[in-house]
């Protein structure tokens, strides 16, 4: 059983920190922190299984993941990952979504899906007392091995989709959000919107979601991650029952086609009645497992990453006033998800605001920030990183990451130290190599006189 240490952060000592102290505490290395294991192993049913004991708080945090986001869709069954996932806690084995819901709150249990380009899944979060502890679990285990997908709730749920996406295609925010993805990654799956197109989402059918619960939810493909108040040998007793009726996959799972980098720049300018413009810039970026990931996203973090101190946001909104908050960001997924730069402005000077994004940008792309920025980027990083693992949640959403990733297993251990080890050099070298101001996506949304 392979094991490596992970930082041990107690929320009720963060809790008692204030003022002074707890900076103190944030700008401290991580390493002075007691450490956990994270233990990984596989069950006999081909299951993966990262879990971590924490018996600070009765509660335990369990879920399961699958290859099952909206990547797995075509353009002719898009929405159907997400319409699969979404009908799964609305009835299974004899239980309709009422005794679903009824069950898991009189164990004071919450049952979550999550879904994305890559993933689909269910958390449970309950008190690790027995009674409440194997409640919820056995819902949990029910919702995942044995979905009804009713008729009629699928019909309704149809139906309230389509709405939703009728309603999105009216608001500037989601529209310029479904342009940029559909020009960053033209046929790749990634381009097709999550939860579907309204005339396809009405074609699907139960069949369709059958098969593609049976394609995709299966054992072999599973990623369990357990955090909370339960001793290793209970940890394995979870991860075989909520696994052991699953679907068998008869062959290997085929993996996410490869991203294509942009040749040249894309511009598309749409035009709509809000009263601001909404500005997205951006292209392929980096995926999970990069070697850039660390000098791209601490360079990031001076960019446009870093709030009201970044370059970005000094240019654009300190020094000209063009927009209350501009952005950048990395989103990595199993292939290279988007870089994106993003603001809203006034109609009247989008186009203003947009030359100073890509003149910062270049600039940024050619010199890289200074060791002054670097530094201060650094500390604020490092600083902050403790309050991302400092409860039992926040620790087991990394831990999903980790396993379904598979990223080392002493990836929280090492972060800091890696975004220490950063240099200038580094991060010049990542973004002249990895980011093409002149191969750029560009949307802007909003009033005619943005254009």
């Amino acid at each position: 059983m392979p094991s490596t240490p992970l930082v041990r952060l107690l929320p009720q000592v963060m809790r008692r920190l204030n003022g002074l102290t707890l900076i103190g505490v944030l700008v401290t290395p991580l390493g002075c922190f007691a450490a956990l294991p994270i233990a990984h192993w596989e069950t006999s049913t081909g299951a993966h299984v990262y879990f971590v004991v924490s018996h600070d708080l009765p509660m335990l945090d369990v879920s399961i993941d699958f290859a099952a986001g909206s990547c797995r869709d075509s353009p002719q069954t898009s929405g159907l990952a997400s319409l699969t996932q979404r009908l799964m806690r609305l009835g299974a084995d004899g239980m309709n979504e009422d005794d679903i819901s009824r069950q898991m709150a009189d164990v004071g249990a919450n049952l979550a899906g999550s879904f994305d380009l890559d993933r689909a899944g269910y958390a449970v979060r309950t008190l690790s007392s027995e009674t409440e502890q194997r409640q919820a679990l056995a819902v949990l285990g029910r919702v995942l091995q044995a979905p009804s997908f009713p008729p009629a709730v699928l019909e309704r749920e149809k139906a309230r989709v389509i709405a939703g996406l009728k309603e999105s295609d009216t608001k500037p925010d989601i529209i310029a959000a479904r342009a940029f993805m559909e020009l960053v990654y033209r046929d790749h799956p990634y381009a097709l919107r999550g939860t579907g197109e309204p005339t396809i989402v009405a074609r699907l059918t139960r069949e369709d979601l059958i098969a593609f619960y049976h394609a995709h939810y299966t054992a072999d493909r599973a990623v369990v991650a357990i955090v909370g108040d339960v001793t290793r040998e209970r940890a394995d007793q979870i991860a075989e029952e909520l696994t052991r009726s699953l679907p068998r996959s008869p062959l290997a799972s085929g993996g996410v086609p490869p991203v294509a980098p942009l040749m040249a720049a894309v511009e598309r300018e749409i035009d709509h009645s809000s009263t601001q413009a909404h500005i997205l810039v951006g292209q392929p970026g980096l995926d999970r497992a990069d070697p850039d990931y660390f000098p791209l996203w601490v360079g990031n973090y001076v960019l446009g990453g870093g709030g009201f101190s970044s370059r970005l946001s000094e240019e654009v909104r300190q020094k000209r006033g063009l927009s209350y908050s501009v952005y950048s960001y990395f989103m990595p997924y199993q292939q290279p998800g988007p870089f994106q730069i993003g603001l809203q402005t006034r109609g009247d000077q989008a186009r203003e605001a947009l030359a100073v994004v890509r003149d910062v940008l270049r600039k940024f792309v050619a010199s890289g920030p200074t060791e002054i920025e670097l530094e201060a980027a650094k500390q604020n990083i490092i600083g902050g990183f403790a309050l991302r693992v400092d409860s039992n949640r926040k620790l087991h959403d990394y831990i999903r990451v980790i396993g379904f990733y598979h990223l080392p297993l002493d990836y929280l251990d090492t972060f800091t130290a890696k975004v220490q080890a950063v240099t200038l050099d580094q991060i010049r070298e990542a973004f002249r190599r990895r980011i093409e101001p002149d191969h750029m996506v560009t949307v802007m949304v909003g009033p005619k006189a943005a254009q």
